[in-house]
């Protein structure tokens, strides 16, 4: 009898699954919306552990092949990325950089103790022209952070003169004896970085009146001004944004936010695995996009209250996965392992990001290599490609591209224990190429699910790339056969109606025709 009923609940489990409605995706493809800027996907490097030292800069010398220092493979994977924007050198390092350290003959560039990440060495052989041939050499805009924590506005102002002046200057003059005739372009230039932090331990008002001293003395010729960034908050917090938004607070083109993903939610005591965690840190911590979301929400609200025209632009430009350091490495170094997690966990924060595009035109993940949650992983002369590269990688139609209106009908609810998120998330935008593509996950660790797609006209069939794996923490490691690595989706529409069966722990990326 028990076997007859266990039969018999088994059967009404598979015909609630097989009859279960389907998601329905609604794209307004008729009613374009603001465009997502490439920047959305900018990279951050900064120098922390072996993320710029050994990670990419191996020296003019090495023995690995290198262009002036940078090493092929690792630039060569980057620049197929189209990585669009660089943030350099920090970070909490930045409040502690002085830029005349780090010019002139490399051997004589004083050796500084890194203080922010691990207390070890900096030798300062990755400076200003260093910088700046790495982002030549990708094809990148520049992020350049100046210090306010240790710093001073002359510094500063001084920095970016080195850096733009054209004509005869002392400045000028200098950095053309270091090796560089024309001027840097300068796109992007950060007062401080996480002044509410480890950039001063500052509030608000205070930070405000020493923005608009710093920003006072910025100057730069009229074709190579940088958009001027102010440090902004994190979490929930507004009240940054307010102080550095109201009237009177003059130079603040963008206003910076960051916020990162730990599994636990505390920065007390342990943070959560990378690997071998439970399926409720799999939904704990790709549910922090929502938080995400409306972190970026409340501070619209309040640009949209004192900045009704929208000339300030909201970057979010520290996030991604932070997870326990990878035991026995230097915990400083903030190295940890890169999985199918954080692949799904990057595309859930463009799917937000890209939702909020009128406003939110720059983030950049931390960071590019060997550190958090990195692109690239490396081992003296190897590396490897991580998953979230590749969801960076199957994104990239959606740079520039013209985002549309797009909302789901009938998504279900994914709880774990305490932890629960919606199962389906997904964006639509209309390519620089012309096609229309759709960026899709199912957070679903068991079930796969069946969207059904909307586009007010018929279809013929989607196009793209999936990203799954056989377990939740599937990674790619050097040396071995990677286990997360994008594969060809095709479905067929049927009566010009479209279907899509996205995978349990999927992403899929597809261009609808």
């Amino acid at each position: 009898m028990k076997k007859r009923l266990s039969a018999l609940a088994a059967l009404l489990c598979v015909s609630a699954a097989a009859f279960a409605a389907d998601v329905k995706l609604v794209v307004k493809a008729d009613q374009p919306g603001p465009v997502i800027h490439r920047n959305i996907y900018g990279q951050f490097a900064e120098h922390l552990g072996t993320g710029v030292y050994e990670g990419m800069w191996v020296g003019p010398e090495s023995k690995i092949p290198n262009v002036r220092g940078w090493r092929k493979d690792v630039i060569g994977a980057l620049k197929a990325l189209k990585v669009p924007l660089v943030r350099w050198p920090g970070g909490c390092f930045a409040d502690e950089y002085h830029w005349r350290e780090g010019i002139g003959p490399r051997n004589k560039r004083p050796v500084k103790v890194n203080t922010s990440w691990g207390g070890v060495p900096e030798n300062n052989a990755v400076g200003t022209h260093e910088f700046f041939d790495l982002a030549e050499q990708l094809g990148a805009e520049t992020y350049v952070n100046g210090n306010i924590g240790t710093g001073t506005p002359q510094e500063m102002a001084e920095w970016l003169e080195y850096m733009t002046a054209e004509g005869n200057s002392t400045l000028a003059q200098l950095r053309r004896k270091n090796g560089r005739d024309k001027p840097f372009r300068v796109h992007y230039f950060a007062v401080g970085n996480e002044t509410w932090g480890c950039g001063g331990n500052m509030r608000p008002e205070f930070y405000a009146d020493l923005f608009r001293q710093a920003a006072t003395f910025l100057k730069a010729p009229a074709n190579n001004r940088p958009i001027i960034i102010a440090s902004g908050g994190t979490g929930m917090q507004t009240e940054w944004t307010d102080a550095l938004s109201k009237k009177g607070v003059a130079g603040v083109n963008a206003i910076s936010h960051h916020e990162y993903t730990l599994p636990s939610g505390s920065w007390e005591g342990k943070k959560g695995s990378a690997v071998g965690f439970p399926e409720s840190e799999w939904v704990s911590t790709l549910g922090k996009a929502q938080q995400i979301d409306q972190m970026i929400v409340k501070n619209i609200e309040v640009l949209d209250k004192n900045d009704p025209a929208k000339k300030i632009g909201f970057y979010f430009d520290e996030w991604g996965s932070w997870y326990d350091p990878e035991p026995g490495s230097n915990p400083g170094f903030l190295v940890q392992r890169n999985t199918l997690r954080d692949a799904l966990l990057a595309a859930l924060h463009f799917n937000v990001f890209h939702a909020h595009a009128e406003r939110v035109k720059m983030t950049n993940i931390a960071q590019m290599v060997n550190v958090l949650q990195a692109m690239i992983l490396t081992t003296k002369d190897k590396m490897v490609l991580t998953p979230t590269y590749h969801a960076f990688a199957m994104y990239i139609p959606f740079q520039d591209a013209t985002s549309l209106p797009a909302t789901l009908e009938g998504n279900p609810v994914y709880k774990v224990d305490k932890y629960e998120m919606p199962t389906v998330s997904a964006t639509a935008a209309r390519g620089k190429d012309g096609k229309l593509y759709l960026g899709l996950v199912n957070a679903h660790a068991h079930d796969a699910q069946t969207l059904s797609v909307d586009l007010g006209k018929p279809v013929q069939a989607a196009r793209g790339q999936l990203l799954t794996a056989d377990k939740m923490d599937s990674e790619n490691e050097i040396g071995k056969p990677a286990q997360v690595v994008p594969k060809a989706f095709e479905a067929q529409a049927t009566n010009g109606q479209l279907k899509l069966t996205l995978p349990a722990k999927s992403m899929v990326v597809v261009a609808v025709e």
